[in-house]
């Protein structure tokens, strides 16, 4: 292609209309990107919710003790030329026609980029009952925040992430605080037992009580039923059992979606149809560097992926996007890090006493680090992640050291 026909084709491309659904973090970063890469075309960034786009690490935080009234984004939409429309809902898209269904009827696109993010996995036969709370949006928080404030009794259902932050949350404003959890341990999903079983002594260090194996019947009125029979007396029960991507007005589109329901994307995070990218939550892609589909619910990988999709879209030719997932979790008193992705079979190295206020944990894929888990050691998390990113071999023996800094114990 001659330099004349790659500027009359990048022209073209310029003068898209390009359509964001979804205005979380993956969403606004895109529309972002797309105006920090040179695009000039028109943009329309569209959320289901009323309020300015906001950031959600926050919420279980800042917001959550009354310490921030929000977290909006700090970006002059209208200086930048982003047509923002907020609570307007997407109902279905029909790639055959370029057009989107909505609340307030069609909207055509030249390009589609799907940003809808996860929504919280609800309790069976929860819903309706008085004093049930989830915390993924702005309106969650706010209506925990007197809740709170009351210092009511709370009962958490799910020992993973988000409950773990709430229930350091509820413990820092004096509430007293139970965490109930189906599986053996917190995290049961995420790390491994020798890993997760330490951290269950955070919880009672911080005055919460966390009862592991066990099942919640039911949800009554002030109160949260076992499967055992215990009654446990709740002013409020927050449900944190987990979140799914959002894409069920995806369904009849035509647009493959995978086992967790997430859009199918491949390694420059287009969907399987033209004209169509997906990005953040609600979308996995391959993951060249661990060798399987990667579906990454985190902060990092809604910031990083848009530009990517912002780069496609402009008409360059981006490397394949592989990140070393990362995110962190402040709980309990302890700054939680964890980057790249473990699978089993891969070798753990402890780096220091688990018991501890600070320690860490690598894992090795065929003597290579593949990820990193960090508490209270940030300087592990930066090193390990440089690691990762080269694929770079680690000796275990100067590895479990914690007195060696983790790039001296490279090959």
């Amino acid at each position: 292609m001659s330099e004349q026909q790659r500027q009359s084709e990048q022209q073209g491309r310029a003068g898209r209309h390009v359509v964001i659904v979804g205005a979380g973090m993956a969403g606004v970063q895109t529309a972002v990107a797309l105006r920090e890469q040179g695009f000039t075309g028109t943009i329309s960034l569209i959320g289901a919710e009323p309020h300015q786009p906001y950031d959600r690490p926050p919420l279980s935080k800042a917001v959550l003790l009354g310490k921030a009234e929000g977290s909006a984004f700090d970006i002059d939409f209208e200086a930048l030329g982003i047509d923002l429309t907020l609570g307007r809902e997407v109902t279905g898209v029909r790639p055959a026609d370029h057009e989107l269904d909505t609340g307030d009827g069609p909207l055509g696109y030249d390009v589609l980029v799907l940003a809808t993010g996860a929504e919280p996995i609800r309790l069976p036969g929860a819903d309706g009952v008085p004093g049930v709370h989830l915390l993924r949006t702005l309106d969650d928080a706010e209506r925990l925040r007197p809740v709170l404030a009351e210092q009511y009794d709370i009962v958490v259902v799910g020992a993973g992430w988000i409950g773990a932050e709430f229930a350091t949350a509820a413990r820092e404003a004096g509430c007293a605080v139970t965490v109930v959890e189906a599986a053996g341990r917190p995290l049961m999903g995420a790390l491994p037992a020798e890993v997760a079983a330490p951290m269950a002594g955070w919880y009672a260090d911080s005055g919460a009580v966390l009862r592991t194996h066990a099942r919640v019947e039911r949800v009554e009125p002030g109160a949260v039923i076992l499967a055992d029979g215990t009654r446990l007396p709740a002013g409020a029960v927050v449900v944190g059992i987990g979140a799914r991507p959002a894409t069920a007005w995806l369904t009849g589109s035509g647009i493959a979606l995978g086992a967790h329901r997430e859009v199918l994307a491949d390694d420059h995070l287009r969907a399987s149809v033209p004209d169509v990218y997906a990005v953040g939550d609600c979308a996995s892609f391959p993951s060249g560097r661990y060798g399987e589909r990667l579906l990454v619910h985190h902060w990092d990988n809604a910031l990083q992926g848009p530009r990517t999709v912002a780069a496609n879209i402009i008409g360059e030719t981006p490397v394949a996007y592989d990140p070393v997932p990362y995110f962190w979790s402040e709980q309990f008193g302890r700054f939680v890090q964890y980057a790249g992705h473990h699978t089993d079979s891969d070798e753990l190295v402890r780096r220091g006493d688990p018991t501890g206020v600070a320690w860490s944990v690598c894992w090795l894929r065929e003597g290579a680090l593949v990820a990193v888990l960090a508490v209270g050691r940030p300087r592990d998390l930066a090193q390990g992640r440089k690691l990762i990113e080269t694929a770079t071999h680690l000796d275990p023996a100067l590895a479990m050291d914690p007195s060696v800094p983790l790039k001296k114990a490279a090959l």
